[in-house]
């Protein structure tokens, strides 16, 4: 049940007192008092630990935070806390393909199969009977090739959305591992008819791209993204379980309903590969997501093709590897969403990169939350 408006403001001032970084106040936050609001909301409403957000616009640079980083010493969410951002990893992947796009090294309408020789594509790298419906990059990069998602398979979720994660998540998996499981199973459509979010498609991606360069994907975005743009809180760890430089704790219910929520902080990476296995920060996504959409990654005509959306559900549209949301107050914002285990992030910004921000929840029940913090800095 939600709480009333006047009993949530008074909640939200009892916990200001020691959630705030130093120089930032509930009152005198430069204009960002909704956003301010809905970071402690994400704590009284929906029960995460902490909260993160960080904003650039015409004002410069706000960042708040609520809650905790660490349930066990109480220690506050500091703003260049890093932490997993899951699914954000696939702006960075889309980018560096586009780029290679651009470069005349690959093209969208490639068939996954020019690339990828070696991979059992099975039926996904036949034409269906008809070349118009092959598994495309561009159907990868937009979820439309039709290939199930490997997080679907009933093996892995049993293994890592319950309990058992507790013991399997110091694996490691390959990527061929990751999509064997999806490519046996029959195609959930024809590709290019329909639209269905994979993560099978980015490991796929990641494959992609080091079929072209002779580079591993997260080579490519170090090279490509992340050390001109000196994002220094970024990192792709591979099959490290650690999270480097200042963080908190990650928390999950694990799936399950009983209220029990496990530190799961370290884990293997890989599980989730090209999909979403990168780090960062709220400062850095704030800085990538504004550099992409002010053309400073690709070129005008790569960036049209990565904005070329379909309806994906009410008031959305996905692009390549880009969410286009329009708000309840008739804003559209350009960016991605990214869950996985303890963690769950947003990160969008106005169509010419204006105003940009980026949020997180040390916890992967928090979706609604980090929607609720994007309504609020766009719309507030």
């Amino acid at each position: 049940m939600s709480l009333p408006r006047s009993v949530l403001i008074g909640l939200l001032a009892l916990v200001c007192g020691f959630a705030l970084p130093s120089g930032v106040s509930f009152a005198a936050d430069g204009g960002h008092a909704r956003t301010h609001e809905a970071l402690h909301e994400a704590v009284v409403r929906y029960g995460v630990p902490g909260a993160l957000g960080w904003v650039q616009d015409s004002g410069g640079v706000w960042h708040g935070s609520a809650g905790v980083a660490d349930r066990r010493t109480g220690r506050p969410r500091q703003a260049r806390d890093r932490f997993r951002i899951g699914s954000l990893t696939k702006p960075f992947v889309a980018t560096v393909l586009l780029q290679l796009e651009a470069e005349g090294r690959v093209r969208l309408d490639d068939p996954v199969g020019r690339w990828l020789r070696k991979v059992p594509l099975g039926r996904y790298g036949a034409a269906f009977g008809d070349r118009r419906h092959t598994v495309t990059v561009r159907r990868l990069l937009g979820h439309t090739s039709g290939i199930p998602g490997y997080t679907a398979d009933p093996a892995f979720r049993r293994a890592y959305f319950g309990t058992p994660f507790l013991t399997e998540r110091w694996a490691s998996h390959t990527p061929r591992e990751l999509i064997a499981p999806a490519l046996k199973r029959g195609p959930l459509f024809t590709p290019g008819t329909a639209w269905s979010y994979s993560n099978t498609n980015y490991v796929l991606a990641g494959m992609v791209i080091e079929a072209v360069t002779g580079r591993s994907y997260a080579e490519e975005i170090e090279h490509r993204i992340v050390r001109p743009l000196r994002l220094r809180d970024t990192s792709l760890p591979g099959t490290s379980p650690r999270i480097p430089g200042r963080h908190g704790r990650a928390y999950s219910a694990l799936g399950g309903r009983d209220g029990e929520r496990y530190d799961v902080t370290a884990l293997n990476p890989s599980l989730a590969g090209a999909s979403g296995e990168m780090i960062s920060s709220d400062r850095d996504l704030v800085r990538f997501t504004r550099e992409l959409l002010t053309g400073g990654l690709l070129p005008p005509r790569q960036l049209r093709e990565m904005k070329s959306t379909r309806a994906i559900a009410r008031h959305e549209r996905y692009g390549l590897g880009l969410t286009a949301r329009t708000l309840s107050c008739g804003v559209t914002v350009w960016g991605h969403d990214g869950t996985i285990h303890g963690s769950h992030s947003a990160a969008f910004g106005t169509a010419d990169g204006s105003r940009t921000a980026a949020f997180n929840v040390n916890a992967d029940w928090g979706a609604r939350s980090t929607r609720a913090m994007v309504e609020a800095e766009f719309c507030g």
